[in-house]
């Protein structure tokens, strides 16, 4: 099932438009604190375009008070050093639901809207913001609306305060989400040897995969997907979906990356604690990890394989839009048949 319904939607998936949005949405830098009009540039897109696709867009305001997080500047690789206490932030979350969505458990697609200082983040992460406005153009013309929900999230270079709170306003509201797809810097590919990097201790920590990766001669062609025991499945259904949205789009390689640390705040510490596991929480699916929520990422490995990552040359000339319609066919596919149950 999961075969003919992704190579219906790669038939459909534009890369033209692929591009198109990641253009406008990385003209520069953007971010609520240091880029305020260029944020709300960003949101008047996302929700031009969603609207359009036929979705009703709910914009969720928040202000938070002593939030730990991070800074987004420049300069410091130590994670100590990363390290903020933000007394006051105040921001907004793109929720989106077609009418009519079923009343029960959703699969939420989201991806964040914001990028570093300095950056205007085309890969990081305005290629995860097209695949989910593609998606959701392939979603809307549905005959029935699906159980899915799509969301931007503000302030994850702040130290993941959007879905933070996003993930706090589901939980209050238990059973509402059967489970969550990250989509985290998808854009960037280099194909060629030896384009792939590996963190210090990937290999012990996680030998199968490292393994994967030595075999391809390190080349970068590939999507990492990153989950828990609770998506092993839905991981591996993106997979398939993935390996077969041909012959309008090329075929795209991928890893599944299994973390094993449990679910929850100790999931958390424990990420502090060993530097490679912590690797693999650095994007808004964390937020949902740490509330005990089904999530798994989808990433192009940001810094590993990028070097234009938080960089002014983070443009949008260097991304693969074929690949990036890809993972929209996948990813569009893969919410559709998420394992439930």
């Amino acid at each position: 099932m999961i075969e003919s319904a992704v190579r219906l939607l790669a038939g459909q998936v534009d890369p033209a438009r692929l591009r198109r949005d990641v253009e406008v949405l990385a003209a520069g830098p953007r971010s609520r604190m240091r880029a305020p009009e260029a944020m709300a540039e960003a949101e008047r897109h996302v929700t031009e375009e969603l609207s359009a696709a036929g979705w009703q867009v709910e914009r969720q305001p928040f202000d938070l008070r002593w939030q730990p997080g991070a800074t987004d500047r420049q300069g410091h690789r130590l994670l100590p050093l990363k390290l903020r206490l933000h007394r006051r932030l105040t921001g907004a979350n793109l929720l989106a639901r077609l009418p009519g969505h079923p009343q029960r458990p959703t699969v939420l697609i989201g991806a964040h809207l914001d990028s570093v200082d300095g950056s205007p983040g085309a890969d990081d992460n305005a290629s995860g913001v097209a695949v989910l406005l593609e998606a959701a153009r392939l979603l809307g013309a549905l005959e029935e609306p699906p159980p899915v929900t799509l969301m931007c999230f503000d302030m994850e270079e702040l130290g993941l305060i959007g879905s933070r709170y996003a993930a706090r306003q589901f939980t209050d509201r238990q059973g509402q989400v059967a489970g969550m797809i990250c989509l985290e810097s998808v854009g960037y590919f280099a194909p060629e040897p030896g384009g792939q990097r590996l963190p210090a201790g990937f290999g012990l920590a996680f030998p199968s995969a490292s393994r994967e990766v030595r075999a391809n001669r390190f080349r970068g062609d590939f999507t990492l997907v990153v989950h828990r025991r609770s998506t092993q499945g839905a991981a591996a259904l993106w997979q398939r979906a993935a390996g077969c949205v041909g012959p309008a789009l090329p075929a795209l390689p991928s890893i599944a990356l299994r973390d094993r640390r449990p679910e929850g705040p100790s999931g958390l510490l424990i990420g502090l604690l060993v530097p490679p596991a912590n690797h693999l929480g650095r994007s808004d699916h964390a937020s949902f990890w740490n509330r005990r929520i089904p999530a798994l990422m989808l990433t192009s490995t940001a810094n590993f394989r990028n070097r234009h990552y938080h960089r002014p040359t983070d443009t949008a000339d260097l991304l693969d839009y074929d690949r990036l319609a890809a993972v929209t066919a996948a990813t569009a596919a893969t919410a559709l048949h998420w394992p439930r149950g």
